[in-house]
């Protein structure tokens, strides 16, 4: 064999290995659906899995649940520029690995409806968290699991984490729903078809139901579950100039946190309620999350 052929079958041998060990190297997202007995529908949702997922079948990784805003889907966090950043944290080892999933929950505002007919909170604790850790390799624990979310979603991973503080170790959220409004204020708003308003009435009633409001709220809950809400790791941040004036209800949540001497962090930043605000400081929020999986390893 001539010495340019043998360079030849060297060099390509040499780019395959190079491919083989990117392809590796890259995380992989793993959508499908569920049907859910309680909501008596499919529901989608996709979990993103580190690379070197299937190569280690013996090991188990944390996992944060990540729940999308409204008019969003299961696939929004990684079709919209998240999958590129978490990859480049995680190249640039500013991240650890651990699962993401995300699951479709359409506008439900991820609680129980006040007419009961769209139980998605019980879907989520019930149906969908266990069949996650179940059906992928999650490390055992509450201190391997927390849980995000934006806008719509913001709410909901507050009001889980809040509400079940003792199933998560952290939780976060960007431009989250923290609505400062009275439900008069919220029904007077029904009344005058102010935009959006339809859905809070599909979600809390209409007029809405004041128990079924308290039992929901970010603010209620971490009175009343002060003393267990204090072992959640927290973080959340919003928009200066958010579009919907979420930054109020961020402002609310920091300053009742800082009346029950709840640690926690919250940041105001020069932004509105959209994608390049949101990925501008994803980032923060995986490093959160990753460095909290450290510090419960």
């Amino acid at each position: 064999m001539s010495a340019r052929r043998l360079i030849l079958r060297a060099s390509l041998l040499f780019f395959f290995l190079i491919a083989v060990s990117i392809l590796h190297a890259q995380s992989r997202i793993d959508c499908t659906s569920m049907q859910s007995r309680i909501l008596q529908e499919a529901v989608h949702y996709c979990v993103l899995l580190p690379a070197g997922y299937d190569a280690t079948p013996q090991k188990r990784y944390p996992i944060l649940y990540y729940l999308h805003g409204l008019g969003e889907n299961e696939q929004t966090l990684f079709k919209s520029g998240g999958w590129n950043i978490v990859q480049d944290l995680r190249h640039q080892n500013k991240i650890g690995d651990f699962l993401i999933a995300t699951p479709e929950a359409k506008a439900s505002f991820y609680i129980n409806s006040a007419d009961g007919k769209v139980r998605y909170s019980d879907f989520f604790m019930q149906e969908f968290l266990p069949m996650i850790e179940r059906k992928y390799r999650v490390r055992p624990g509450v201190k391997s699991r927390a849980i995000s979310g934006v806008s719509m979603g913001g709410y909901g991973a507050f009001r889980f984490a809040f509400a079940y503080p003792n199933m998560f170790s952290a939780v976060s959220a960007q431009s989250a729903a923290f609505m400062t409004d009275t439900p008069q204020q919220l029904d007077a708003a029904m009344r005058s078809r102010m935009p959006l308003t339809g859905l809070l009435a599909a979600v809390f009633g209409d007029p809405i139901q004041i128990a079924h409001w308290k039992a929901n709220s970010v603010f209620e809950l971490a009175r009343s579950n002060r003393a267990a809400i204090a072992s959640l790791a927290i973080y959340f941040n919003c928009g200066q100039q958010d579009d919907f004036g979420f930054e109020a209800g961020a402002a609310a949540l920091d300053k009742e946190l800082q009346s029950e001497k709840i640690a926690h962090q919250a940041h105001l930043y020069p932004g509105g309620h959209d994608a390049e605000y949101f990925l501008g400081h994803l980032a923060e929020v995986m490093q959160f999350h990753s460095k909290n999986f450290v510090l419960n390893k």
